[in-house]
């Protein structure tokens, strides 16, 4: 028997005893009259008044006949104090079958100790849940307490544990969700109409990524996870809606890494009568609204860098970035310069790799690590971007796109839409042909949106938003890792 499991038997045999002493150890419910912070908040104007509250049990420090421990709620954490002679026999053996990790609910007045330390001085107490597996990192000095988790590995794959040991982590994820209300505060107070559009789709669309391919049995037919959400929301600026927007998850079946989950939440939005100078507007607008909702200031640190937001984000060509931090100008290049210029820089290439993915290359490898502060990156070549408009300016290369990047990573990425369906349709050509040079991740022609659009769709811009790296950005964490509760992991072996 292993030591876990030698554990788990003891706490086995605690709960057998609770129950042969007429103790429910998982009752139905528990009133609180007030949770921990509350009463924390609240301390002076409580002191004589006896309180109900309840949480997991973190620490216990037993002292003769009387014991210190701290318990936590959602909220906040306690220390409780409880006496033999206040509890009598038979509760007192009940404390003592107790273990951390366990749920107790407890009724009595606070208190300050003689270290200042404000606590709860226990009347009664009761057994809410009786934890079987004990909390995996123990440190037994002055009594037995709670220390949690430092192996990245299991908090990933352990999420429970991990939120139940680290108030920190768990904070990451409120903000988390102050951010995504703030980004539909943001929206809604703009006049768009959030909508949902399919997550399992007949032909997938809009990016270029792999799919994830599953089997419809009801209709004995193959469907795709989308991998965005961009075709169905211009089917409804085709519809007559003039802003819609749709915060989704999204699949692509592609690598993992500190940016990149296979599963992820994606914004999207759309806006008729308006161009990628308005998108860029919008996002500025939006990120420092946003901030400033979710962290009360708009320069915070991220990793080693201190990022400002206050300060207008600055707006730039690729072309001109490429000469900055390249020294070239490698839009002007067919295949065989742009493969000379990533063997030069040291960049990697695929033996097939389409002009497209050279571009890409170039781009992600030469000039989006020196974006530390907010900069929009403009104006980029068609072979990149198949559902943009082309330049106004008059280079049939470009196209009217921006990324938004900010410590040296993507956080938003928006065109002026295409809405000429022949030039739609030629620029799907253009990507089969990509896909038949071996780019699998290469758009397919859709017919049923060539036919939307061909209804006619208005002059549109249209923002895309990955808000798991917002969410990263705001709250400074280093991977996506750390503001998905549930990451996708590798099995263990």
């Amino acid at each position: 028997m292993t030591p876990e499991e030698e554990l788990i038997s003891v706490r086995k045999q605690k709960l057998a005893r609770l129950r042969e002493l007429g103790v429910d150890p998982y009752p139905h419910v528990f009133k609180r009259t007030h949770a921990v912070k509350q009463i924390l908040d609240g301390f002076d104007g409580l002191k004589e008044t006896s309180v109900r509250t309840a949480g997991r049990i973190l620490s216990i420090r037993v002292m003769g006949k009387s014991v210190f421990a701290h318990i936590q709620d959602g909220s906040a954490k306690i220390q409780i104090y409880v006496k033999k002679d206040e509890l009598g026999e038979k509760n007192w053996e009940i404390w003592n079958l107790l273990d951390l990790g366990d749920f107790i609910g407890i009724e009595g007045k606070p208190f300050v100790t003689k270290t200042g330390e404000r606590s709860l001085h226990a009347a009664s107490f009761v057994v809410l849940a009786k934890a079987i597996r004990p909390m995996p990192v123990v440190k037994e000095k002055e009594g037995v307490v709670f220390e949690g988790l430092s192996d990245k590995e299991i908090r990933y794959r352990k999420r429970h544990l991990d939120l139940m040991a680290s108030p920190e982590v768990r904070e990451v994820f409120v903000k988390r969700a102050r951010i995504t209300a703030a980004v539909r505060r943001f929206l809604d107070g703009k006049g768009f109409v959030e909508v949902e559009t399919p997550a399992l789709q007949t032909l997938y669309g809009g990016a270029s990524a792999r799919p994830f391919v599953t089997h419809l049995n009801a209709l004995d037919m193959k469907m795709y996870l989308r991998i965005s959400d961009e075709l169905y929301l211009k089917r409804l600026i085709v519809g007559g809606y003039d802003r819609v927007y749709e915060i989704a998850k999204d699949f692509r079946n592609e690598g993992m890494d500190r940016n990149h989950n296979p599963e992820f939440t994606l914004l999207e939005f759309y806006w008729t009568y308006a161009d990628y100078h308005e998108g860029m507007d919008m996002v500025e607008t939006l990120i420092r609204t946003v901030a400033q909702e979710a962290l009360g200031g708009l320069s915070f640190r991220c990793g080693e860098q201190t990022i400002d937001l206050a300060r207008p984000f600055e707006r730039v060509t690729i072309a001109e970035l490429g000469k900055r931090h390249l020294g070239a100008d490698f839009l002007g290049m067919e295949r065989a310069g742009l493969e000379a210029l990533c063997r030069a820089k040291g960049f990697p290439v695929e033996p097939k790799a389409t002009v497209g993915q050279l571009l890409d290359t170039i781009v992600a490898k030469g000039i989006e690590p020196h974006l530390v502060q907010p900069t929009f990156m403009m104006d980029y070549p068609v072979e990149m971007s198949p559902l943009a408009k082309r330049h106004r300016g008059g280079n049939p290369r470009l196209v009217e796109r921006f990324e938004l990047f900010i410590a040296g990573a993507e956080r938003a990425n928006a065109f002026t839409e295409l809405n000429d369906p022949l030039d739609q349709r030629e620029r799907f050509r253009m990507q089969a042909a990509f896909r038949e040079a071996g780019d699998e991740e290469a758009q397919p022609l859709d017919e049923d949106f060539l036919e939307a659009i061909e209804q006619g769709m208005p002059p549109t811009a249209g923002v895309g938003i990955g808000v798991d790296r917002l969410v990263m950005l705001l709250t400074g964490q280093p991977s996506i890792r750390d503001v998905l509760l549930f990451p996708i992991m590798k099995p263990l072996a």
